[in-house]
């Protein structure tokens, strides 16, 4: 029987682990104007909020049915930008709170499970190498927009909670690095954007049971077009594919790899002097492993410059 529950709690541990992976490493978030360009001594603190949900698509050999999870994330986030070489650039820093339950029937018995606790650190540089030029807040309402090309490093830092003798936790447990490479396009009042990485993942020595978990490169595509009505006010239609990141457990694969796609909307508005909202809804658009559920995030950011 212990060993039944045992085999249990693995099955949705890896259900669950992948859910809170996807909304915190953020693999398969849409972020639309991630490379548009911003004045130099530009200061961005922001409090957001992200819901998950829907049912997870997993190993059709595996006895699992009826899966369901629910996640809320909670993150605080700043970011400064700042000039290097005569360019453009910034840095970010988020730390994320997390709360999930998920349930499911294993072998036609019904298994629950709730976590919470604080998430892992993320990191991340940009740096534009063109067509954004390192510019004062007032050079910047003079400018000409134009098209601009920019890369960015994303590092998530192992500091959130873990537990090795659970089988679920809030934290991987290891450090991802991102290298990312974008584009951004204005086109008067409308945008086309496109961005391309690979995430890369240190292993996992202290998994559940002394096991040792890696996992393969993550590939990332994201595309999303949209228009400006006013400084501040615009919306983005916007679309993702995420191709790899399959898991070895002891050096035996998972056979997990993913090929997903994703589709969403994002919206911005003014809502008084330096402050702003975003509203973003994404959805499953093609699942192979994982991925398929539902998101919506709202957030509230402050912006101030340099005196």
């Amino acid at each position: 029987m212990r060993r039944f529950l045992t085999y249990r709690a693995m099955l949705l541990a890896s259900v669950f682990c992948f859910l809170l992976h996807a909304g915190i490493v953020s693999a398969q978030d849409l972020e639309p104007r991630t490379y548009s360009a911003s004045p130099i001594g530009t200061n961005f603190i922001g409090v957001g909020y992200t819901r998950l949900t829907g049912d997870v698509l997993t190993d059709p050999s595996l006895p699992i049915t009826n899966v369901q999870a629910t996640i809320n994330a909670s993150a605080l986030s700043y970011v400064r930008s700042f000039g290097v070489a005569g360019h453009s650039a910034s840095l970010g820093i988020a730390l994320p709170y997390v709360d999930g339950n998920l349930s499911g029937n294993v072998i036609d018995a019904p298994t629950a499970i709730n976590r919470s606790g604080m998430g892992d650190l993320k990191l991340r540089f940009g740096f534009n190498l063109i067509g954004s030029p390192a510019l004062t807040p007032e050079e910047f309402a003079r400018r000409a927009p134009t098209a601009s090309l920019g890369v960015s490093l994303t590092i998530s830092a192992p500091t959130g909670q873990y537990m090795p003798d659970r089988l679920v936790n809030i934290s991987t447990n290891r450090w991802s690095f991102k290298p990312e490479i974008g584009i951004s396009k204005p086109m008067g009042n409308w945008f086309l954007e496109a961005s391309a990485g690979v995430y890369f993942f240190t292993t996992n020595d202290n998994f559940y049971g002394g096991s040792v978990r890696s996992q393969d490169p993550l590939a990332t595509v994201q595309l999303h077009g949209g228009y400006t009505f006013r400084p501040g006010l615009w919306i983005a239609g916007d679309v993702g594919y995420v191709d790899g990141g399959g898991t070895t457990l002891n050096g035996v694969s998972k056979q997990d790899r993913q090929s997903n796609a994703r589709y969403g909307l994002t919206c911005s508005a003014p809502l008084a002097r330096g402050w702003s909202a975003k509203l973003a809804l994404s959805n499953g658009l093609v699942t192979r492993i994982g991925g398929n559920y539902k998101s919506i995030t709202f957030a509230v950011q402050y912006r101030w410059f340099d005196r």
